[in-house]
This record gives structure tokens, sequence and C-alpha cells, in this order.
């Protein structure tokens, strides 16, 4: 591999850390939330803004990130970024209430905005031939980040019910919940001190009328030859500085980025309407509710971490090979089908409250001090249909708050139903997912907006993906208690038939072309 190949590939690495940063915050919160909402005593909507909270501040940085690196440089943005990923990992692991673990997350959000800036550098110093690839490192990174959280959350929770005098000495037993959010801090360290060992963006300098500076990157990044051509393709682009940033903003609902913007939110929408954040952030709930218990329920999201990283390593193959929208319209097909799965593998659910089942409930330390195990004598034999019955049933005879903080045993000792096939479904899911919407979005995103515009355009499509993920993550459990999992997954399931209509009609393949080629291509088809 050649020097200039090797220099594109260590700047993708450091900028992609903050993917991995991001999957890891994004994911530990899956093994925290069943103990905060025990611990602060919250109710379904509160334990989803807990998740939900960063996504929401994410939605603000994204109105402003766009601009501001085009201000500022995506170099610049992405210290911002890492310092408040630190802070927030920090703040988090400290926190003393609802309200202060929240605003905690909530600066967390703030970062998120690495999953725009991160692609948009990467795009800008990556030679086309290898742009998908080295935009898909981010990908992977969060994936991986995604993957580490799960594992983590797995050994601390396994440590904090071992007998090992450590454990009771650092305060693991005690705070399990506290060292799954404090671990971030270390990958945090690490990505924001790595950001000042690479350069900024070839691109801005030249916009920014650093030209100099550009020739400089560019030498460790093209062949001699190829510098002179490669700035006045760049040149031909409207200057950033030339245009107003209200004139920036018309400019993405203008005639020309008609196709762009229309495919680009489609995309952004679909995304996260099919789910894959509920099933990331709350994969340890969704396999309690197949009744494995909280054990296994943590060890198979530690496995769906790794499928994910494993199809994440598949996209990077095919991405330049196969071309984005194949990619996408073969993801699309198999979340259809691995919702389809997960729908009906819940709808044939039976809950049941038996005798063996009331006995390993009152076996549990302490129960009695929360709700009299006599009051559940009338549901022994009663058999339920589904999980929102069973649940409001457990509601009625001992109260919200106990059922709530017990409700991962009575689904464990109560449910029967093929949880292999619901296992089936997600990691179905979670592979056609991380072979194409995870890595393809984000790449498609970093090409298919003029460079005049890509940073706005970013903000907009990424502002309008984040605010559907807050939704997603915020209501789903309350989409659990009210409708049930058979329903909501069958939501997802519909969902991902739309994208993949949409996607088959509308969007454009855009391997192997520069980011100028796809401007002229974009405004031709509008």
């Amino acid at each position: 591999m050649e020097n200039r190949t090797l220099y594109a590939l260590y700047c993708a690495s450091v900028v992609s850390l903050g993917g991995f940063v991001f999957g890891f915050d994004a994911s530990v919160i899956s093994g925290v939330v069943g103990f905060v909402s025990v611990e602060f005593d919250l109710t379904p909507i509160q334990s989803g803004f807990v998740v939900a909270a960063p996504t929401l501040s994410g939605v603000v940085g994204t109105m402003v990130i766009g601009p501001l690196s085009d201000t500022l440089g995506r170099k610049k943005v992405l210290i911002v970024i890492a310092f408040l990923y630190l802070l927030s990992a920090l703040a988090s692991a400290f926190a003393s209430s609802y309200m202060m673990l929240v605003t905690a997350r909530a600066i967390g959000g703030l970062a998120f905005t690495s999953l725009m800036i991160a692609p948009m550098y990467i795009a800008e110093i990556a030679p086309a031939r290898l742009r998908g690839k080295l935009v898909s490192i981010n990908q992977l990174n969060i994936v991986i980040g995604l993957s580490a959280a799960y594992f983590a959350n797995y050994y601390i929770l396994g440590a904090s019910e071992s007998d090992a005098s450590w454990v009771t000495d650092w305060g693991v037993d005690a705070n399990t919940w506290r060292w799954m959010l404090g671990v971030e801090i270390i990958p945090a360290v690490i990505f924001f001190l790595g950001l000042f060992l690479i350069p900024d963006s070839p691109r801005w300098l030249i916009s920014k009328g650093r030209e100099e500076e550009a020739r400089e990157v560019m030498g460790k990044l093209l062949p001699s030859d190829a510098i002179d051509t490669e700035i006045q393709s760049i040149r031909n682009g409207h200057d950033v500085e030339s245009e107003s940033l209200w004139h920036r903003v018309k400019g993405i609902f203008g005639p020309r980025m008609r196709l762009a913007l229309v495919v680009g939110i489609i995309v952004g929408i679909v995304q996260q309407i099919t789910g894959i954040n509920a099933i990331f952030f709350y994969a340890p709930t969704i396999f309690e509710q197949s009744g494995i218990g909280t054990d296994a329920a943590f060890a198979q999201a530690a496995l769906i971490g790794l499928i994910n990283v494993v199809f994440t390593l598949v996209a990077i193959a095919l991405i330049d090979r196969w071309g984005r929208k194949p990619l996408l319209l073969v993801g699309l097909s198999g979340i259809a089908i691995s919702m389809a799965v997960c729908t009906y593998g819940f709808s044939q659910a039976t809950y049941e409250l038996t005798p063996e089942g009331l006995l390993e409930i009152q076996q549990i330390e302490n129960v009695e001090e929360h709700f009299d195990t006599s009051d559940l004598d009338h549901m022994l034999g009663v058999i339920y249909q589904s999980d929102v019955e069973f649940k409001a049933a457990l509601s009625n005879s001992i109260g919200t708050s106990a059922a709530r903080e017990f409700e991962s045993q009575f689904i464990k000792s109560s449910t029967t139903m093929n949880a292999v096939l619901i296992l089936l479904g997600i990691v179905g899911f979670v592979a056609s997912f991380a072979m194409s919407l995870g890595p393809v979005m984000w790449a498609l995103f970093a090409e298919i907006f003029p460079n005049q515009l890509r940073g706005v355009a970013i903000s907009f499509v990424g502002m309008i993906n984040s605010l559907v993920s807050f939704c997603v993550q915020l209501f789903f459990p309350v989409e659990l208690s009210v409708f049930g999992a058979a329903l909501t997954f069958f939501s997802y399931c519909v969902f991902a038939i739309i994208g993949l209509v949409l996607v088959a009609w509308l969007l454009p393949e855009t391997k192997g072309r520069t980011l100028e080629e796809l401007e002229i291509l974009f405004a031709k088809r509008r």
C-alpha cells in the first residue's frame, strides 16, 4: 500500500475514533437504563428520555454544526466534539439525579454531530476510488463501539454479581451503572488527543483562500501531477465564502438540489424509522421480553454487537464494488423480512403465571418488601395472549412500580415463546442494516451535495435523521407498554418496505465518481 493511501487511511482512522465513542455512548445506555429506572423510579416516558436526550440535543447541534464547520473548519469542530464527549462521560458517571443524568447525556448529544462531520472530512481528503471504503471506516468504528459497550456492560454486570473483593472495594456492585458509563472516558480522551495530529481538509482550506496549505496537505494524499487538476476542480465549485449563510440555506431548496435533497431526506428518515436505535439502545430489554432473563439478554446483546461489526466489514468490502444502491436494496429487503419474523414470533407468544413461576418470584431476595406475592394468586393459570395484557394484569395486582422493577423476572418465568426465532429476526435485522443503511447513508450524504452547500445540506438532513431517531428512542418503551412488541416490530417492517420502494425509484448510483461529477449528475436529474 503506497504512502499516500496509508496517510489517507491514517487520517480517516483518527477522525473515525469519534464513531467509536458515539457507538459506545449510544449503546452503553442499553445496560444502564434498567438500573437507573429502578434507582430513580422512572416512568416509561422518563426512561425513554434518558435514552433519547442525546438525540434531542443532537438535533440542536445539527442545525449549526454544518455552517460552523464551514466557518471554523472540520478539524476544529471535531476537537470541540471530542471534548463534549469527554465532559458528558464524566458527568453521566457521577450523576446523582434523573435531571443531572439527562443533562449530562444531552451534552454528549451535541457531540453526536461527529456523525456528520467525520464523513464530510473523510470524503474531502479521500481519493474517489477509495472514498466509499474510507467513509465506511467511520461506520465500522461506530459498530465496534456499539459492540464494545455491549461486551463492557456484560463484563461489568457479571463482575458486579461476583464475590471478588475488588468488586466491593471499587464499588462495582453498588454502582454498576456508573461503571458502565464511566468506561467511555477512556476512548473519549484518545479521540480528543488524536485530532491534534491530523491536517485540515484541503477543500476547506481552498474555500478559505489558503491554497499553499491545501497543496501541502494534498501532497500527502495525491500524486504531484494530480494536485493542480484537483485544485482547479474544487475552484470550479462556488466559493463558500462568496455566499451568505442564508443564501446557502435557500440554495439547498433550489431546483438543482431537488433530487439530492429528496434522496437525503428519504434515506435519513428510513435509516431511523425502521427501528435500528430501538434495537441498539434497548437490546437487553427486547431480549428480556422474549423471556430469557437479564444475564442471557446482556449476552445476546453482545452477540448483536459482534454481528454488527462483521456485516459492516462486509459493507466496506462491497460498497465500492457493488455500489451504494444495490447495498441499500438488499439491506432494506433483509430488514423488512427480519422485522416480519420478529412480528410473527412475538404475536405467537403467550403468558401464564404458573405455580412454579410464582415460586421463582417468591425466592427473589427481599421481594416481600416490595409487594405481597399473595396478590398474584388470582393470576395463576390465566393465559394472556399478549405482553400488554400480562403487564397490565401485573400492574393492577401489585402496583405499577413493583411490576416495572420485577418485569424481567415475571416475563422470564411466564413466557411461552420461540426465543430463537426472535433472536434470528434481530440478528437478521442488524446484519441487513450493518451492510446497508448504516455505512451507506453517511457515504451518500458526503457525496450527493455540492461542495459549496455540503455543510448546510448535511446539517439539514442530519437534523431530520436525528429528529426521527429521537422519536423512535423516546417512544419505544411507551410502544412496548401500550401496543406490545408484535405491533411495534410490524410498524418497522412496513417502514422498511416503503423505504425499499422509494430508494429503488429515486436513487442513482454514485460509486467511482468525483464529488464534482456527482454534483452535475444530480443537477441534471432534477
